[in-house]
């Protein structure tokens, strides 16, 4: 980094890299677990899976806030010679970061059909979708204060993950069109003139 400037990588983008591969992974194995009979049945394990799912997705969506809350409370300006990481690079590295950690899960969930049918896949997207309600709700905080929420990126642990652990001592703002990702960490759409 030039003259002191720090690599610092989207908040809402880390929060939000684990949503999509495990809500596909999660459907995945319920969709193959609805296949087996499970000892409780198919109609028990859709129907506790549905809890789960829900369960699962407030779980995730709804604690430990009150880290993120502190620290954008606290975020500095970005100084001009900070570096702002592409959005695919911060998702890329929290994939490759977690990659076994999600296969391992993806297992599991396919595992527990033997027992409970789908149960296990549907809990897994639950914390999918989860992940993304907190990424929408750290869009929202980002609108209300018109500042896009950045976190050094050594201080992420080294699979690229925990934005609100507690290496991070504080974020960093931007404005709200900075970086390649609109408020809340999802692709910034582009507009097109005609």
């Amino acid at each position: 980094m030039a003259r002191g400037g720090q690599g610092l990588a989207r908040v809402a983008v880390v929060v939000r890299a684990g949503a999509a591969p495990l809500w596909w992974l999660g459907v995945f194995a319920a969709g193959i677990g609805v296949l087996v009979p499970g000892v409780t049945g198919r109609r028990i394990g859709v129907l506790g899976g549905a809890a789960l799912f829900l369960v699962g997705a407030a779980v995730v969506a709804c604690t430990r806030r009150r880290p993120y809350t502190a620290l954008a409370t606290g975020a500095a300006r970005a100084g001009k010679h900070d570096v702002l990481q592409d959005r695919a690079v911060t998702v890329r590295n929290w994939r490759r970061g977690h990659g076994w950690w999600l296969l391992l899960a993806f297992l599991v969930a396919l595992g527990s059909s033997f027992a409970v049918p789908a149960a296990g896949g549907m809990l897994l997207a639950g914390t999918g979708t989860g992940l993304r309600l907190k990424a929408a709700w750290l869009g929202r905080r980002e609108r209300a204060g018109d500042a896009l929420l950045w976190v050094r990126v050594d201080w992420l642990d080294r699979r690229g993950g925990r934005p609100a652990g507690r290496a991070v001592k504080a974020y960093r703002g931007t404005g709200i069109a900075a970086g390649d990702a609109a408020p809340g960490g999802a692709r910034r759409r582009t507009t097109t003139l005609a």
